[in-house]
């Protein structure tokens, strides 16, 4: 595995428990606002000596202390090994929380079939059929919506997030997407933090932040939909 970095302890990344949150490196898409650009580019590997041996030597280590593994990214789906990689972080004990973008739903079915996930987390960037215009040219919406409904039906914990930045959400935008997720256990709407992001020209001369106000707005607007629907 491509690995970008290693977070020893977390308290907020695995709803619930003390994870530890391994980092891939390299992601199909292009979001402006993302927020570890060093990990899109692929230019955040740790160095040669930062190898798997060695993550899964600490996991290994932490086990008794550690209540779940997050692996996150960039995106996790694109690591050619990444199944091996879950294999054995099950093998030590521990639960695995997934981050993805839903990019590529055969791997995730494998992952779901083969029981090596128990927690997923599918980020949804805007109306599916707006990611050509903000978030990858050649994105397949119908590659997003096989993802949606692989997680929804898989039995496995889930939620769906939104990071809200102006003018790639809107509330319309919020809305389609609450409709789509009908029914799901939780939609997180997420702040937009403005500092470190991949593309900062994308907002010079804009404001693109929703302000405490109107993410409550936004959470009414999408609440309708889902199960349960929060603000981060």
């Amino acid at each position: 595995m491509r690995i970008g970095g290693l977070q020893k302890s977390s308290l907020i990344d695995y709803p619930g428990k003390v994870s530890s949150v391994i980092f891939c490196s390299g992601c199909n898409f292009d979001c402006p606002y993302c927020h570890n650009p060093e990990l899109v580019t692929g230019h955040g590997a740790c160095p040669a000596d930062f190898s798997d041996e060695k993550v899964f030597d600490f996991l290994q280590q932490r086990v008794g202390l550690l209540d779940g593994v997050v692996i996150s990214g960039g995106e996790p789906t694109l690591q050619k090994d990444l199944v091996a990689i879950c294999t054995r972080v099950k093998a030590l004990g521990y639960p695995v929380k997934l981050d993805t973008n839903g990019s590529r739903p055969k791997v995730l079915r494998r992952l779901i079939e083969e029981d090596l996930v128990d927690y997923i987390a599918m980020d949804l960037k805007t109306d599916p059929l707006q990611y050509k215009s903000y978030i990858n040219h050649d994105c397949n919406p119908s590659a997003l919506f096989a993802s949606i409904q692989m997680i929804m039906e898989s039995g496995k914990n889930y939620e769906f997030r939104t990071t809200c930045v102006k003018p790639i959400v809107t509330p319309r935008a919020i809305e389609g997407l609450a409709r789509l997720i009908q029914g799901a256990r939780l939609y997180v709407l997420q702040r937009f933090r403005d500092t470190q992001v991949l593309h900062p020209e994308f907002f010079e001369n804009r404001d693109c932040q929703y302000s405490p106000d109107e993410m409550l707005q936004l959470q009414t607007v999408a609440k309708k939909w889902v199960s349960r629907c929060t603000v981060r």
